[in-house]
């Protein structure tokens, strides 16, 4: 794709340009190494870098305009120097230009909370295409259309990269796009400019304060992405959360709710909960499903309500709901031992564990034992290392604490924070192994033939990183290795 320096500039805040302003632009790129002939190349001041010290390596490799806050001292007058306001926004408006505003052209709804947005978007996802809605997905395991797959390294990508495939999606006459939507990606720019049909709140509880200061900052982050929402669009929220109202407060979106516990639009009960699914009531109707838990029935709420929201009949939505299998890392199982059950689960906060292991122990007989392999991450929020330790501790019948992605931080540093959480009546049940794998395979030689398993706070990744490296180490595949029948 070539577009003219000029066009794909419209609407965007110039303080001052030097340079032509017909400069043939073939991509646009935030990183200069991976800048390439006829570039532009857009100066973003992160966090840990400022795009602004690579401008000149930027045009080394090929770059023939710059997007920038401050013109460097030294100017290269066969090249075009474009100062503006804010690099974010520009680069949102810039991105939108340069790929023919694919948002505009497509319903795109985003999932926003701290937990269940995977979950959600992905079933959203399944369920669509299984009605012959063609539909797009942008999720923290990949990003996915027609027959195409492509991993993800972020929750929410870049808004360059959100363009470009929504773009291709629209190019493959993809009519949905369900997208997660992080507080990073909020925060960042990430979702700035696209045009949102809709958008979900899934729930908020304690996580990424390491990044947001406070819980106040996270929740606030978090509203204004109902706050920009057009009188067009929907917004969907949890009212079971005591923020949902203040999330939609301030929108002049067409408001809906949906609970568990409290009045709203869409409601859904649990009739029946065994390990091989459940029995389920959403407005009335029931339908059997194979995921489990509250936690699910919430999240398939979601997926029925965003679906008739959309259009679809409720008849064809049941019956699509009771076709739905698991996500990947999300309450994963398989038997071992015959009667022997391990779970995968991606639960890293402390409400997302509390809900598997509560799961667990609702359906479970107590004649087995609950043994839980849980870590945290590294250079991420400390605080709820203590709360991570506190739950699994208690709500499980043995715990083996071991490393998760430690990141630049020695895991026994992180262990010794989550067994500060550990009540002195449970530290009984309580194991330290510091390599995952070797937690695993411990799990395997305390549990006898009927115990249930569950290896928490990774799911469906594989890998695990470790001083700025992402060794290979999948869940799922290590637990098969050693609880093979």
């Amino acid at each position: 794709m070539i577009k003219s320096l000029k066009d794909i500039l419209y609407k965007v805040s110039i303080v001052a340009m030097s340079g032509p302003s017909n400069q043939k632009i073939s991509n646009i790129e935030v990183d200069s190494r991976k800048v390439k002939k006829n570039n532009l190349f857009v100066a973003l001041s992160g966090i840990k870098s400022d795009g602004h010290l690579y401008i000149n390596e930027s045009i080394e490799n090929g770059a023939i305009a710059i997007v920038c806050l401050k013109f460097p001292k030294k100017i290269q007058t066969s090249y075009t120097y474009i100062k503006v306001k804010n690099t974010t926004k520009a680069l949102a408006i810039i991105s939108g230009n340069f790929y023919d505003h694919p948002s505009n052209k497509i319903k795109l709804v985003g999932i926003t909370g701290t937990n269940g947005k995977t979950t959600i978007s992905n079933l959203l996802f399944e369920l669509f295409n299984n009605q012959n809605k063609k539909a797009g997905l942008i999720s923290t395991i990949n990003i996915k259309y027609d027959t195409n797959e492509f991993p993800t390294k972020y929750t929410t990508p870049n808004i360059i990269t959100t363009n470009y495939f929504l773009s291709e999606m629209v190019k493959k006459k993809v009519k949905y796009c369900f997208m997660e939507v992080s507080s990073h990606g909020i925060s960042q720019g990430r979702i700035d400019e696209l045009s949102f049909s809709g958008a979900v709140f899934t729930n908020l509880t304690h996580d990424h304060l390491d990044y947001h200061k406070d819980f106040k900052n996270y929740r606030n982050v978090k509203k204004l992405f109902f706050d920009r929402l057009p009188k067009s669009a929907f917004s969907l929220v949890n009212n079971d959360d005591k923020n949902a109202s203040f999330m939609i407060q301030n929108s002049i979106s067409n408001k809906s709710g949906y609970a568990m516990n409290n009045f709203a639009d869409f409601n859904v009960k649990v009739l029946e909960c065994e390990f091989n699914g459940m029995l389920i009531k959403i407005n009335n109707n029931e339908v059997w499903t194979s995921l489990l838990g509250n936690f699910n029935a919430s999240n398939l709420l979601a997926v029925y309500s965003v679906a008739i929201l959309l259009g679809l009949s409720e008849s064809d939505t049941l019956r699509s709901i009771s076709m739905l299998k698991n996500v990947p890392g999300r309450f994963q199982t398989f038997q071992f031992d015959k009667k022997g059950l391990v779970i995968i689960d991606y639960a890293h906060t402390p409400n997302a564990l509390e809900n598997v292991i509560d799961t667990i122990n609702q359906i479970r007989t107590k004649n087995e034992s609950l043994i839980t392999i849980i870590g945290c991450g590294g250079n991420r929020d400390k605080k709820k290392r203590y709360e991570m330790g506190r739950i699994a501790s208690q709500k499980s019948d043995k715990v083996i604490f071991t490393s998760d992605n430690p990141r630049n931080e020695r895991p026994n540093d992180i262990i010794d924070q989550m067994v500060e959480g550990v009540r002195p009546e449970d530290y009984h049940k309580i194991l330290n192994i510091e390599e995952r794998e070797m937690a695993i395979k411990t799990s395997k030689h305390i549990s006898n033939q009927s115990d249930i398993i569950l290896i928490a706070g990774k799911g469906h990744e594989a890998y695990q990183e470790i001083n700025d490296s992402q060794i290979p180490f999948d869940d799922f595949l290590i637990a098969k290795k050693y609880f093979k029948n």
